[in-house]
């Protein structure tokens, strides 16, 4: 098996696809998934129809809250750490079973509280976690600090579970009494941002169950687990190919602390399309949705609907990661950081905002912060304004011709001084990708009319994914870390830091255009070490300034972490702008919703 360096640590490949799934595909996966299905007719259609219930005689309505946009096929097992998509969720961290330490959010940037009630650093690399009183397992054991510790140190002895690098980040974990635990971080690999991602991530096992399937010698991850027990405020009631309900633990242990979820049963249909999730949104047969809605504002503008997101107007939801357009900076022509940058400017940001992201994006910066949630602070518009770029074609042709000294052929597209071609180039996504084949195709009209010659293709996801491997493209819209506890610091990691990542033809797991420069692995080490926030937006600032510089990918857009959006025919009083009383997550922190909604009149 193949393996790359990073920093003083060698990985292996097995090793940064556990990374990579519990600090990045867990926590934007369904956000992709979701918005990224084969085309389908928009469900607003104008006809109203009347309420009924999803799957009519079996559930009372009343006390059943129907959600859609987590799950694609029917789970085989309920086991937290299982690998691969059978699980439920299917790609997504919810807390309604099986609970964490601490839960990101998407509004503050913080970690808010779950089963540990404060997290505090007693110096760089010690963090002591309380826990809060009372907690306990569904099937009535207490839950303690030794479940906390069973469930990390279980890394240790198993390879292939999805927090394993958890012992790259952290050095020891102790009890320090029943109610405390103290994190002694790796001092030679020093991220406070890392750690905390794993607070966030990992779902507590209770030890006397685990530790007896542990003992059968079966592979952990392949246990199937269709009666789980964890310490969430749902339990699963029963599943099938058509759906999985869960019913409310009356004895939750954290109804005190946290309020009682008001829906006595969730119920997550299985749709075969987007377009049957969405009518069913616009029905009230569902009540709170994940899925990409082409124009959702006409459901209450046009239709009167009680459906809502986060903002009443544009871009209705808050960001939560930015697709970019990779540039391969060693092909002719597109190794000249110019001619990226002439690139840059011809991209119409406002019209892909507005029709590739059907109004739910602002036109992107080229930072690679969210100007938006818990990135905001390091967000820098005077950075932006002085070393970045925007939609601009006629700075385009003026870089083109003044700074470049190309010369446009009579076909219309430029040749640079030495006789390089500024094209044709390859822009790429995977095919069904709907909404990112529209941006390219964008990408590709403004480009060309401004002189660099962009075609555009659209193979199958895994075509592209072996080719951003490998680093065999010129062009390709690809995503990268989302917003969680370690960002933005793990997206620069992703764009910009060549430690271990191998040559071109051999797979490459981040860098995926080869980019180096000599000062980006010093910043990205000083900024995860950093505790200081002044002293970390600096940091950002300068490695902001190298990325906007070098220009080795475009943002195009911005995206939610989740397309959160509800219907308030049965239940109201979901969290939005003007009633903050929960993140806009039905995942991560999603039961905090669950516990301030209320019958609908």
């Amino acid at each position: 098996m193949s393996e790359h360096t990073f920093g003083n640590f060698r990985r292996t490949r097995r090793e940064f696809l556990r990374d990579a799934a519990i600090l990045g595909g867990i926590m934007v996966g369904a956000s992709y998934l979701s918005a990224c299905q084969p085309p389908a007719p928009s469900p607003v259609t104008g006809e109203i129809v009347a309420v009924e219930p999803a799957i009519p005689g079996e559930l009372p309505r009343n006390e059943t809250l129907y959600m859609a946009g987590f799950q694609w096929g029917p789970p085989t097992t309920f086991n937290p750490i299982a690998a691969g998509p059978i699980t439920w969720p299917a790609g997504g961290q919810h807390p309604h079973i099986h609970e964490t330490l601490f839960g990101f959010n998407l509004v503050t940037g913080a970690l808010d509280p779950v089963l540990g009630k404060e997290l505090a650093f007693t110096d760089e690399t010690t963090a002591v976690v309380t826990m809060q009183p009372g907690a306990r397992w569904q099937d009535g054991e207490p839950l303690t600090v030794e479940d906390v510790l069973y469930t990390f140190h279980l890394a240790e002895r198993h390879e292939g579970l999805p927090y394993g690098t958890f012992w790259d980040y952290v050095s020891e974990v102790t009890a320090i009494d029943e109610g405390t635990l103290q994190f002694t971080l790796n001092p030679e690999r020093l991220n406070a941002g890392m750690f905390k991602q794993f607070m966030a991530t990992v779902r507590i096992l209770p030890q006397h169950i685990w530790e007896e399937r542990e003992a059968s010698g079966e592979p952990l991850t392949l246990i199937v687990d269709d009666d789980p027990v964890g310490s969430g405020p749902y339990k699963v009631l029963n599943f099938s190919p058509e759906r999985v309900a869960l019913a409310r633990d009356d004895n939750y242990w954290g109804q005190e602390i946290y309020g009682l979820p008001a829906p006595k049963y969730v119920v997550h249909p299985i749709f075969k399309s987007n377009d049957d999730g969405n009518l069913a949104l616009q029905r009230g047969e569902v009540d709170l949705s994940q899925q990409f809605v082409p124009q959702i504002w006409k459901m209450w503008e046009e239709l009167n609907l009680p459906v809502g997101t986060w903002f009443k107007g544009e871009p209705y939801y808050i960001p939560g990661s930015i697709p970019l357009l990779f540039v391969n900076g060693h092909k002719p022509g597109l190794d000249n950081p110019l001619v990226r940058r002439a690139l840059a400017h011809s991209i119409n940001y406002p019209q892909i905002a507005a029709t590739a992201m059907s109004r739910y994006s602002i036109p992107v910066n080229s930072s690679l912060i969210i100007p938006d949630g818990g990135e905001a602070r390091f967000f820098s518009e005077e950075l932006v304004q002085s070393y970045g770029w925007e939609y601009n074609p006629e700075k385009a042709v003026e870089i083109l011709e003044q700074e470049l000294g190309a010369t446009k052929g009579r076909d219309g597209i430029y040749v640079l001084p030495d006789g390089a071609r500024l094209g044709p180039y390859t822009v790429q996504t995977p095919y069904g990708w709907t909404d990112w084949m529209t941006a390219i195709d964008l990408v590709a009209q403004n480009a060309t009319d401004v002189g660099i010659e962009v075609r555009t293709e659209f193979p199958d996801a895994p075509v592209v994914t072996t080719r951003m491997q490998q680093g065999d493209f010129e062009l390709t819209l690809w995503f990268v870390a989302g917003a969680g506890p370690a960002s933005p610091w793990l997206r620069y990691r992703d764009v910009l830091d060549n430690r271990g990542v191998p040559e071109f033809g051999q797979t490459a797991f981040w860098n995926y255009g080869r980019f180096e420069h000599p000062d980006v692995p010093g910043l990205l080490d000083m900024i995860a070490a950093s505790t200081d926030e002044a002293e970390q937006r600096a940091l950002f600032g300068e490695i902001d300034k190298i990325f906007m510089e070098n220009i080795p990918a475009i943002p195009l857009m911005y995206r939610p972490l989740e397309f959160y959006e509800y219907n308030e025919s049965v239940w109201a009083g979901f969290p939005n702008e003007d009633n903050p009383v929960a993140p806009p997550t039905a995942g991560i922190l999603g039961t905090r919703i669950l516990s301030v909604i209320r019958p609908g009149e």
